[in-house]
């Protein structure tokens, strides 16, 4: 995918498994209303964020290189997003949040390239180019802030999620969708706003994902900065969105002290939010998320990561204290003592250590699961890892000895030991036997018609994480979602009003001059007269040289307004900035 795309040394160490969700953006399919949708935003944004954003949001739009009357270029754009050491790729919409997360881990910002249609033109549920382009990239060149996003995201993709996590993802995506697209039937949408609505009250208890998700919702994308009584926005959602980030500056929307607790608030991404969070600065974002982190598998291991892996029936990952780590698909924990003795996973399993893959031990070599003992042996309290070579040679830990070990929980092994495989601190990390029988009790875990086992070394599970130690042990180019945005379609009187959006835009570029703006207005009171966006735009470039064809377009707007008083603060606001003489940089 990258080969069609101008990448860079950041978006390079990029893993298969992430660009897969890569794809080109195609500048020639923004139209002029795309133009001018994008312009109408920005110019109203910066108007009014200039006063209620965190100082950090101006800085970085100039820093970052995004113009106010221009769609951002985003491989353009990453060449001054390189110089803060990240990049922009873009994608179709959502994506998974995992992946969404790892992406930020490897310091690259996700754009979905689409825009939102002009009737959506002060919020969409689907992400959007105004939305990531103009809400994300800014405040990233805050340093501080910019840490915090990589941190959150190398933590966030280690989070174990569950079934219905990706089952929500899918509806949200499919509502973002539809919602968005043209003409979508009422009933349809309606149909998808149940099923999300039905998930949302049917999730059971939250999963890591699902709560680090809500952490990332009420910060990285709606959160404010400063106090309860006097917040600054910092959010994406709240800086792309004209409507809201004036609607939560009300006393109609909750303001509290950012904590852990947000973890356990979950949101609707189709409504406007009736309670934010206000943190007092960037580093209190990462004393939280460190918080949450220490409640996590990734940190915790032990019994309580082995089943929220099993439970969630991905792939997964679980390290022992020797930093052996396994990744498969974990089916089965046998415990004792509030501790899990054994382990199991079926199907294709790949063995790591520091995340690389041990030779000799990939998902060929453990094509049907991996199950091994863990902690010490009954009435030894020294574990095997910590033993000397005079200690291993007492117990008849040595190549070609035949051993018959009993571990705490019954779990017994006996066979003949083939060799060991080290750590780089001296430590086995595996042992190998042949003629080896494996039981718990009556049970039998493993058989020596089976061939060589390996028995993986280690006290205790010191981590347990979603996805692989090593990426590449695994194929992971899988991504398919079940549904693709929905270009808009154009028949003759779309096309002919784009073809009028471009003159305009031409004209005020002085790239036309021989156009009539007269001409322009006059079509469009014929034969477009719901469009206003465009008769706003036309009123600008009139202002100041010809008024009397802008008392004739603020009346036609005025008319407007009352058939149409969805949009009549769109108008009045864009009037605004050009009877204010509102002149912003760009």
């Amino acid at each position: 995918m990258l080969e069609k795309i101008e990448s860079n040394e950041i978006l390079d160490r990029l893993p298969a498994h992430l660009k897969q969700f890569i794809k080109p953006q195609d500048y020639s399919e923004y139209s002029a209303i795309d133009q001018a949708v994008w312009r109408y935003v920005m110019r109203k944004n910066v108007q009014y964020l200039s006063k209620v954003a965190h100082k950090s949001y101006l800085d970085g739009l100039r820093q970052t290189g995004i113009s106010i009357d221009h769609i951002p270029n985003m491989y353009g754009m990453n060449r001054i997003l390189e110089e803060i050491g990240w990049a922009a790729v873009a994608v179709d919409g959502f994506i998974p949040p995992a992946a969404f997360m790892e992406f930020q881990a490897y310091n690259v910002l996700v754009i979905a390239s689409d825009i939102r249609q002009i009737d959506h033109i002060e919020y969409t549920p689907a992400p959007d180019i105004i939305h990531e382009g103009a809400g994300h990239a800014p405040i990233i060149a805050n340093p501080e802030y910019a840490e915090y996003l990589r941190r959150f995201g190398e933590i966030g993709c280690k989070a174990i999620s569950n079934a219905k996590d990706y089952e929500m993802y899918e509806a949200i995506r499919h509502l973002s969708i539809i919602k968005e697209a043209e003409n979508t039937p009422e009933e349809a949408i309606k149909a998808a706003e149940e099923k999300v609505e039905f998930l949302q009250n049917n999730m059971g208890a939250p999963s890591e994902m699902a709560q680090i998700r809500n952490l990332h919702w009420w910060t990285v994308e709606y959160g404010l900065i400063g106090t309860v009584e006097n917040p600054k926005i910092y959010g994406a959602g709240l800086l792309s969105s004209i409507g809201e980030s004036a609607w939560c500056m009300t006393d109609k929307v909750k303001k509290q002290p950012y904590s852990i607790e947000a973890a356990k608030q979950e949101f609707d991404i189709t409504k406007p939010q009736p309670q934010l969070y206000v943190t007092p600065d960037f580093a209190h974002l990462s004393s939280v998320l460190e918080e949450f982190a220490n409640s996590m598998a990734l940190r915790r291991g032990g019994l309580e990561g082995l089943n929220k892996l099993i439970n969630s029936k991905i792939l997964g990952t679980i390290e022992l204290s020797t930093g052996l780590q396994i990744s498969g698909d974990f089916t089965n924990v046998i415990e004792a003592d509030n501790k899990p003795v054994y382990f199991q996973t079926t199907g294709k399993t790949a063995l790591s250590y520091r995340g690389k893959e041990l030779v000799g031990h990939s998902t060929q070599n453990h094509a049907e699961g991996f199950g091994s003992p863990i902690g010490l042996l009954k009435g030894i309290n020294l574990a095997i890892e910590d033993m000397s070579p005079r200690d291993l040679k007492a117990y008849d830990i040595y190549e070609e000895k035949e051993i018959s070990f009993e571990f705490e929980g019954n779990i017994k092994v006996s066979g003949t030991i083939v060799t060991g495989t080290r750590n780089l601190q001296g430590k086995i990390i595996l042992i190998r036997l042949k003629d080896c029988t494996v039981t718990h009790g009556e049970e039998i875990l493993f058989k020596p018609a089976w061939g060589h086992y390996d028995m993986a070394i280690g006290k205790n599970v010191i981590s347990a994480f979603a996805g692989p130690a090593d990426p590449l042990s695994f194929d992971l180019i899988t991504h398919t979602p079940s549904s693709t945005t929905i270009k808009s379609k154009k028949n003759e009187e779309k096309l002919e009003l784009e073809t009028l959006y471009e003159s305009v835009r031409n004209s005020r570029e002085g790239n036309n001059t021989k156009f009539s703006l007269q001409a322009a207005f006059d079509l469009v009171k014929k034969h477009h007269s719901n469009d206003w966006l465009l008769s706003v735009e036309i009123y600008e470039l009139v202002f100041h040289q010809d008024p009397k064809l802008a008392t004739e377009i603020k009346e036609h707007l005025d008319q407007l307004k009352i058939r149409r008083p969805d949009v009549a603060h769109l108008i009045d606001g864009g009037l605004e900035l050009i009877e204010n003489d509102l002149v912003l940089d760009s």
